[in-house]
């Protein structure tokens, strides 16, 4: 796709007129026009301020300024690399720091890069090809070998994800495929939110969850990490997850079976997608 056409098509997905646009990035309705039409070709500067006034994520900016010809302006490190220490650092206190609540941290297609041992009461039951190293969160909440058998209310939870996870391609295929046709999902909601309502050992528990991100990253894989974590809804769910004997170790990698020991945050390749909070 050539840059004219990506700059309008991403302009049109995010619902802005030209005008808006133009105004955005410091510059005039028709000379956005003229480059929309390829009539004028914009310099390096000019794309990144329609970057940035379009709010693309990170990896996207980098494609639309290759799409012009221009060198890409983000770094995508791997997590392990010596520039990304003080954010595994920042992982594993936040992950501790959650217990005795259940977190992990997944990237931008839903792989578990991180979780503390709080997840095991989750995880609990699933099948091992659900849950070792580089596994897939989405998947494991819908799979049948996973968490989908101890939902209770697995009609709106797998909705949730579904309707989130519709950027993914092939794997979001696989994802609806695990669930039956959407009818009526009930009134099984917070009334802003929709819980997971989960059976475990320890009885059945109703959670909420929430997405931490890194809001000013300028690497891409720091701006395509997510942390998502677990909270009780009620009191009796807190109690379960407090109960004397609960996890009580530190943030597991997730090149161990996720919640099963204890280590530090290990490199995960980054993949396709990014999430809205409650889709694990």
């Amino acid at each position: 796709m050539d840059f004219p056409q990506t700059l309008r098509e991403r302009r049109t997905r995010s619902r802005i007129s030209q005008l808006d646009l133009a105004t955005r990035a410091g510059t005039t309705q028709r000379h956005l026009s003229f480059i929309e039409s390829g009539r004028s070709v914009p310099g390096r500067g000019m794309v990144v301020r329609l970057a940035e006034s379009l709010d693309l994520p990170l990896r996207e900016r980098n494609e639309l300024l290759l799409s012009a010809g221009y060198a890409p302006a983000y770094r995508e490190s791997a997590l392990d690399s010596p520039d990304l220490a003080p954010v595994r650092t920042a992982i594993d206190h936040i992950l501790a720091g959650h217990l005795p609540y259940p977190a992990l941290v997944v990237d931008r297609q839903g792989t578990v890069v991180a979780a503390n041992a709080a997840l095991d009461l989750i995880t609990e039951g699933a099948a091992p090809e659900l849950v070792g190293p580089g596994t897939n969160a989405y998947r494991l909440a819908l799979h049948p070998d996973g968490l989908a058998p101890r939902i209770l209310n697995f009609a709106a939870w797998a909705r949730h994800i579904v309707e989130r996870t519709a950027h993914l391609g092939e794997l979001h295929a696989e994802l609806a495929s695990y669930v039956p046709e959407f009818g009526s999902v009930g009134a099984d909601h917070l009334g802003f939110a929709v819980p997971l309502h989960l059976r475990t050992s320890r009885g059945d528990l109703h959670l909420m969850t929430t997405v931490t991100t890194f809001a000013t990253a300028v690497d891409i894989t720091l701006a395509e990490l997510k942390l998502e974590a677990f909270l009780p809804a009620d009191e009796a769910t807190a109690a379960a997850l407090r109960a004397e004997g609960g996890p009580v170790a530190g943030p597991v990698a997730a090149g161990s079976a996720v919640g099963s020991a204890v280590g530090s945050v290990v490199a995960g390749p980054a993949a396709d997608g990014a999430q809205a909070p409650g889709n694990m």
